[in-house]
């Protein structure tokens, strides 16, 4: 028993520095720079930029759910030849630079480059960007959602007359919706953090990222540190709600 009991105090232990490592540098950031918090709200182009991060990041958690969702049940329900190639490359975003990734969108969607037109320095940009960074984390969690439903479900629905939509939607999504829901949040949640790749498609408009790095490199770390401690609290406060939605469903 009492070596149980050093076990899970090792453990804890352990665990807590872990919580404690990321709970630190957050508050820090919150509760130093409190007094600058109110210049950060009455500069117009930080609130611009922070509208366009938690504005665009929605959009692009909302087109990421449009694609990844039918691939993701493609991928849980299906067994083709590829498919694990399929696989490493959803989760390739995760695994390079994201300022190679900027590059990258820019050799296909830049002045001159393979689809002949210019969305350089565009929300456009700035969408794309962002979710092409965000999209693993929708097409792996909703697959997730869809793989730990019991087919047998899926076949007693076929059988009493419903089409293979019918079942996808009346079915298949509502079992997986937690899931999809928390695809869904961490999506949002990445896209609004992208920094590298939106940076070099779309300097302007600023994103908040851009625009704190911006301060912080034309200004003071004063100026970035208000910013950033308004956009946390932001981003704290809607992840936070979503996830508390999240939890009562």
């Amino acid at each position: 028993m009492k070596r149980t009991h050093s076990f899970y105090f090792m453990l804890s232990f352990i665990s807590g520095l872990l919580i404690l490592f990321i709970l630190l540098p957050l508050l820090r950031t919150i509760i130093l720079p409190a007094q600058f918090i109110g210049k950060a709200i009455a500069d117009k182009e930080v609130i611009q930029a922070i509208f366009n991060s938690v504005f665009l990041s929605i959009v692009s958690a909302v087109i990421a759910g449009i694609f990844g969702i039918p691939l993701a049940y493609i991928l849980a329900r299906k067994r083709f030849w590829g498919k694990r190639i399929v696989e490493t490359i959803v989760d390739i975003p995760l695994a390079i630079p994201h300022t190679i990734v900027g590059i990258a969108l820019l050799s296909v969607f830049g002045k001159n480059a393979l689809l002949g037109f210019n969305f350089v320095g565009t929300r456009i940009a700035i969408v794309t960007a962002m979710v092409f960074v965000s999209l693993p984390c929708m097409v792996n969690s909703a697959r997730d959602g869809f793989e730990a439903i019991d087919e047998k479900l899926e076949k007693v629905g076929r059988t009493l007359g419903a089409s293979v939509y019918e079942v996808f939607r009346r079915i298949s999504l509502p079992l997986a919706k937690r899931n999809i829901l928390t695809g869904l949040s961490l999506t949002w949640a990445r896209s609004i953090s992208e920094f590298g790749a939106v940076v070099v498609v779309a300097y302007y408009p600023m994103t908040a990222p851009v625009k704190i790095w911006d301060l912080f490199t034309t200004t003071t770390l004063k100026a970035s540190a208000g910013a950033s401690a308004l956009l946390l609290i932001i981003c704290l406060t809607m992840f936070g709600l979503f996830r508390l939605l999240l939890h009562k469903k």
